[in-house]
């Protein structure tokens, strides 16, 4: 098995040894945890999470897949349709969000009116 250590890189020092500040400097924006989601759906090519219901914009979920690569969050794969297009699935840490999402989703579902789980179940 290939360990990654997640070191903050001199483009990202952390701003603080907080685990949540640091957390959220790599999952806190507005798209992240939506790209995550759409993995755990099984979604797994570019081109089917760009046409996830918030439409993130192809510079922005690039940048997001890569920071999730570099964080070991995300991997690429072979497209599973034996195509040469590359796919992503979430890691045994990507996983590990899953408790997190989940509570979001439930949080949403309780406190914000008019919110509905229609894309899957997470």
């Amino acid at each position: 098995m290939n360990k990654k250590i997640n070191k903050p890189t001199p483009k990202q020092p952390r701003r603080s040894p907080c685990p949540v500040a640091c957390s959220l400097d790599i999952i806190g924006d507005r798209w992240t945890l939506l790209i995550i989601r759409d993995l755990m759906f099984g979604r797994s090519r570019f081109k089917e999470i760009v046409l996830s219901p918030e439409k993130p914009p192809t510079n922005i979920l690039t940048e997001r897949l890569n920071r999730l690569i570099a964080h070991g969050i995300v991997e690429r794969t072979s497209a599973s349709d034996g195509s040469k297009h590359l796919a992503y699935k979430l890691t045994k840490k990507g996983n590990a969000l899953r408790p997190i999402l989940e509570t979001v989703r439930d949080w949403g579902l309780t406190w914000l009116p008019g919110t509905e789980a229609k894309i899957g179940v997470i």
